[in-house]
């Protein structure tokens, strides 16, 4: 009888997970209140230290157009860098690719859709026409040693056209891959439609024609399934994924839905897997309860509200009277 231990995704045995911080992004640029650029730039201190693998710390699009982020200079020259960690920022052009490398990004993070419907109403552009400015700043940034990232909107499904074929998420992500020559992909599942098993086939097939390539899993918890995606993604090879600190976040094509999956969620219950994300939980959860206070409402994380699976709490204070009078009744 073999002895060998077969070992499953529920059983992590200190597999090195990546957790990428979208929330100081994709989570602050969806809300109305303005956080302060001092404030924003203490949260990003707060999850360098936490030890998050990665942080997309700012976007440098047009102030005009996400006035919550019209300090992305700012904020990205004035953070304290922990070493190894990624600090990235989603640039949608040339321009603003100019503005991240002058205040020292690491990376930048291209965003197209694979659907058509969604780019033409998010970006106002073809993917055509997208994948040919995403391709002019890739050309603008050469031999600047700052790392490229794309990440392709809708990969598991469109809001106004449904499932988005297989083939066509493949082709995009190989263009990325063998034409501009990105480091990284990014699927993202923008409006929460993703489910496990589609999560695993496309995670596999990714793997089966890019197996070094860096892939990254951006799921949101709109119906409920982001750990569970997580969880599939990781069965079928994946080892990073966006999160949100809070799980803050959203998209306007999925009105009143949660936001991105939950970083500390995510980590705790990784952690209670045995697997190694890196991440100082404690930490992580110290810097998530001040989020309400910055932007003026509540947030999703169940972990912030209930605590974590051992954080216990008092018995009753007669509990010694219960116990004898359940003692006396023999």
């Amino acid at each position: 009888m073999s002895t060998q231990k077969h070992t499953t995704v529920w059983q992590g045995a200190g597999r090195r997970i990546h957790m990428q911080e979208v929330g100081t992004r994709d989570g602050l640029q969806a809300e109305t209140a303005f956080v302060p650029t001092e404030d924003k730039i203490a949260l990003v201190n707060a999850l360098s230290e936490a030890g998050l693998a990665k942080i997309e710390v700012t976007s440098f699009v047009s102030p005009k157009a996400i006035p919550a982020l019209r300090d992305a200079e700012q904020v990205l020259r004035e953070i304290r860098r922990v070493p190894g960690v990624v600090y990235t920022a989603l640039v949608p052009n040339v321009r603003g690719a100019e503005r991240a490398i002058e205040s020292k990004a690491d990376e930048l993070n291209l965003v197209m859709s694979a659907s058509e419907s969604h780019n033409l109403s998010n970006l106002r552009m073809t993917r055509e026409q997208s994948f040919a400015g995403l391709a002019d700043v890739v050309r603008a940034v050469q031999g600047s040693g700052v790392a490229i990232n794309v990440s392709l909107s809708c990969a598991f499904g469109c809001p106004m056209e449904g499932d988005v074929p297989v083939p066509v998420v493949l082709d995009w992500c190989r263009r990325f891959v063998e034409e501009l020559g990105a480091g990284g992909v990014t699927l993202c599942d923008t409006t929460g439609m993703a489910y496990p098993t589609q999560v695993a086939d496309l995670t596999r097939a990714f793997r089966v024609h890019w197996p070094e390539r860096e892939l990254t899993l951006h799921f949101h918890n709109t119906r409920g399934m982001g750990l569970a995606n997580v969880i599939a993604a990781i069965d079928a090879g994946a080892d990073r994924f966006d999160a949100s600190i809070g799980g803050i976040g959203g998209c306007p094509y999925a009105p009143g839905a949660s936001g991105n999956v939950c970083t500390e969620e995510i980590v705790h219950a990784l952690a209670l897997m045995g697997y190694d994300t890196g991440v100082d939980l404690p930490r992580l959860l110290d810097a998530a309860g001040q989020l309400p206070a910055l932007i003026g409402h509540d947030v999703p994380s169940q972990i912030l509200k209930a605590g974590r699976r051992l954080d216990l709490h008092p018995r009753p204070s007669d509990f010694a009277e219960i116990a004898q009078r359940a003692a006396a009744r023999g």
